[in-house]
């Protein structure tokens, strides 16, 4: 049996060979990483331009919607800390929210970006929406099964750190 080196691994980009399957598997997560993109923009977005949600009290304040689920979510004492300062929590959200939005649009360092879209699903589930009955009302623990195959996979295609990679890989002689 001989054993040799493949020199075939770059792989072709759409429209460079391949089924359409092969296609289709290589752009699989591109639609769930636009819709998780432009969602999060859109939710740190919405947070940032709504008067009555960067306020301590007030209906459709941070600070009311906190101390309505202080008792109901998972982990009271997160809650009792955003609560010590609700708007500098709410803005902290928003700027999360918008930094991840962008990096997984843009594929820029975007598994750290889906690392803090999963975390912020998961501070959001448990304390938030915890207390939905049954638990598949609340969305936040679908979102953050969602973000799992771009924190495994990242953004192979289609972004920045694509870009950064292949530029790497060319100025090596294309052993990276």
């Amino acid at each position: 049996m001989t054993h040799g080196m493949r020199t075939d691994t770059r792989t072709p980009h759409f429209g460079e060979g391949g089924s359409w399957r092969d296609n289709a598997t290589r752009y699989a997560l591109l639609p769930l990483r636009i819709f998780l993109g432009v969602t999060f923009l859109y939710a740190g977005l919405d947070k940032l331009t709504d008067s009555a949600f960067m306020k301590d009290s007030g209906t459709g304040s941070i600070g009311d919607m906190m101390r309505a689920v202080r008792d109901s979510s998972a982990l009271p004492a997160l809650v009792d800390l955003s609560l010590k300062s609700p708007v500098g929590f709410g803005y902290a959200i928003a700027f999360g929210e918008l930094a991840v939005g962008l990096g997984t649009l843009l594929g820029l360092l975007a598994r750290p970006a889906a690392l803090g879209g999963a975390l912020i699903s998961l501070s959001l589930w448990l304390t938030v929406s915890w207390a939905s009955d049954p638990y598949y009302y609340g969305n936040d623990l679908a979102y953050l099964m969602a973000w799992t195959p771009l924190i495994l996979a990242g953004a192979p295609l289609l972004s920045v750190d694509a870009a950064l990679r292949t530029r790497r890989r060319q100025r090596s002689g294309g052993y990276r």
